[in-house]
């Protein structure tokens, strides 16, 4: 039986996939088979050395995502190394902790620009190359505060709200081109974004308290969801959003 999960042959692009998250759904897509170029503001040496390890390609690309200018020259450069792109994962984001009360704008502007107005204008590029070469995968992050309010973090909580809006819309525009568009809700993951968290006793201890699993996630794993919708074995899978989060939201 041919293996629906197989993804030889196949090019993904991952933003963020220098720790935490991101590094885990690049390693876990290239063990499926893909080629990665992955995106972001820093160089990726532990990325890249797991993944050529694998026997496959890997590509850094510099860019602020906190600005949209270089994301045509980003899918332009993807094109021009690997000669096609397949799979989007949206996964770069960023997180700024105050109270409401004394929220800044900046704080506001940074979350929202890079978590969800370059996730759309990068998914938008992504899409009309999709949709003129048969289709293709879009993978967005979202959160466990796509469904939550939380506390302290304002502009991530609203930015990753956007995200499963925009996940749902861009999946019933698209899926006549044969692009699914779906998201992965990670539960807490133990990375550099939740640092603060696990570092806070108190707070630590209640959110462990409150997962089945009874244990932080970690970023492999996300694999097996990337792999997943990112795969033929998704095919007739769209807006949906997968919580992979140890349980979280079923307590």
């Amino acid at each position: 039986m041919t293996n629906i999960f197989d993804l030889t042959g196949k090019v993904a692009l991952v933003t963020g996939a220098r720790t935490g998250i991101g590094q885990g759904i690049a390693e876990g897509l290239a063990e499926a088979g893909c080629d990665i170029i992955g995106a972001g503001h820093a160089p990726m040496p532990e990325t890249e050395k797991y993944i050529k390890a694998l026997g496959r390609r890997f590509l850094f690309y510099d860019i602020d995502l906190v600005k949209q200018d270089k994301i045509q020259d980003l899918i332009n450069e993807t094109i021009k190394t690997f000669g096609r792109l397949d799979i989007l994962v949206n996964n770069a984001g960023i997180i700024r902790r105050e109270d409401v009360l004394d929220f800044s704008e900046s704080n506001w502007d940074d979350v929202i620009n890079m978590n969800l107005k370059s996730l759309f204008f990068l998914s938008q590029a992504a899409g009309r190359y999709m949709k003129e070469h048969g289709g293709g995968k879009i993978i967005n992050i979202a959160s466990m505060l796509s469904f939550q309010g939380g506390i302290r973090v304002v502009s991530y909580t609203a930015s990753k709200s956007g995200v499963a809006g925009i996940t749902k819309l861009m999946a019933n525009e698209l899926a006549k081109y044969n692009i699914q568009v779906n998201a992965i809700a990670p539960g807490y993951i133990d990375t550099n974004n939740t640092a603060a968290l696990i570092a806070d006793p108190k707070r630590s201890a209640e959110i462990l308290s409150r997962i089945p699993a009874d244990r932080w996630g970690r970023p492999e794993d996300l694999k097996g969801a990337a792999v997943f919708l990112a795969s033929r074995a998704s095919d007739y899978v769209n807006g949906h959003i997968l919580a992979v989060d140890g349980g979280w939201l079923a307590r």
